[in-house]
């Protein structure tokens, strides 16, 4: 089973250190996960599941002898050393990482297909020796697995520039209890459902979390439900603020932008979260002490050389139109003075 996202996108994720290896089986682990960054761009990251099971270990192989960067995963600690039979050290050098994801934890598969152009799936069971047969309710697992594979790679990670055409997993928010997420992309696909219906010329805009006036000093009671998930959309790159004046103008500048064009949805932020103290100081401020930073603790895979979080979201639409009401505004008063 193969997955590949319409976009590309290939983020670099920390390999997991399996503690009980000793240091030489490590350095084999984790390859040249981060010397082969500069590569990147050129080569698609892509994941075998499995790595251990004797299809998946001759598909890494084809891959890699195609340029491809591989992460590779394993269910258990110990499936590294079948891994580590079934490949070449040259081989097992070249790839990306070696992750730990369980095929019935969603979060953790998550977490393994971050930043993966493409998910080669084989099986969720391994048996090397042929003995143990297949019951039953391995059976069941199975498909509860693929299951899983699907969701993660559908809907756990960005692929691309988040922009006005993309719109937040209803099934995904449900799931994880993103009340707040659910509902305005429900009401939001309502209203546009409608708006065409009744032929009501509609364009809609979209903030981020709301400072009351400036960051960090977030708006209490609107934020505390906007940042349940708030460590994910940190982690992502698309926890966004914006000053509670400059979206009420943007309001308004929308709304008379439509007399020359104006049409569809906007995003709407001035700023992303992109630092680690950045984010301990919104929720310091929020009292939700250690609810975004997890203790000081992100992933390095969300992280650029710098220490910076990758941001993944755009808001160059609503920029463009800002751009043009700055324009005709010095237009208007350049006329004035004219005049």
């Amino acid at each position: 089973m193969i997955m590949e996202n319409c976009r590309e996108e290939v983020v670099l994720s920390k390999p997991l250190l399996l503690p009980s290896f000793k240091e030489e089986q490590q350095r084999k682990c984790v390859g040249n996960a981060f010397g082969s960054s500069l590569n990147a761009r050129e080569r698609k990251l892509v994941c075998v599941t499995s790595g251990n099971s004797y299809l998946s270990s001759h598909i890494v192989r084809e891959l890699l002898a195609g340029g491809y960067l591989v992460r590779v995963t394993i269910q258990k600690e110990v499936d590294f050393g079948v891994m580590n039979e079934l490949l070449r050290d040259e081989e097992m050098n070249q790839l990306e990482s070696v992750v730990v994801a369980k095929m019935g934890d969603l979060d953790s598969l998550c977490d393994a297909f971050r930043g993966c152009h493409a998910v080669f799936h084989t099986s969720s069971f391994i048996d090397i020796h042929g003995v143990s047969g297949y019951s039953e309710w391995m059976a069941f697992l199975e498909t509860e697995a693929a299951r899983n594979v699907i969701e993660a790679f559908a809907g756990q990670h960005i692929t691309g520039i988040i922009d006005e055409s993309c719109w937040s997993d209803e099934e995904f928010c449900r799931d994880r209890k993103l009340w707040l997420a659910m509902g305005k992309t429900a009401a939001e696909k309502v209203a546009w459902s409608k708006s065409q219906e009744m032929k009501v010329k509609l364009v809609t805009v979209c903030p981020g979390l709301l400072m009351a006036p400036s960051f960090p000093n977030a708006h209490t009671e609107t934020s505390v439900p906007y940042l349940k998930g708030g460590r994910m959309m940190l982690q992502r790159g698309v926890l966004a603020t914006n000053d509670i004046s400059k979206v009420a103008k943007a309001h308004v500048h929308v709304y008379e932008e439509m007399d020359y064009g104006a049409c569809g949805r906007y995003f709407c932020f001035e700023r992303v979260v992109r630092r680690l103290d950045e984010a301990i100081q919104l929720e310091n401020n929020l009292k939700m002490h250690g609810q975004l930073s997890g203790g000081g603790n992100l992933p390095s895979s969300t992280q650029e050389t710098d220490g910076e979080i990758q941001i993944s979201l755009s808001n160059s639409k609503l920029a463009k139109l800002m751009l043009r009401v700055s324009q005709r505004s010095s237009c208007k008063q350049s006329s004035l003075i004219a005049a």
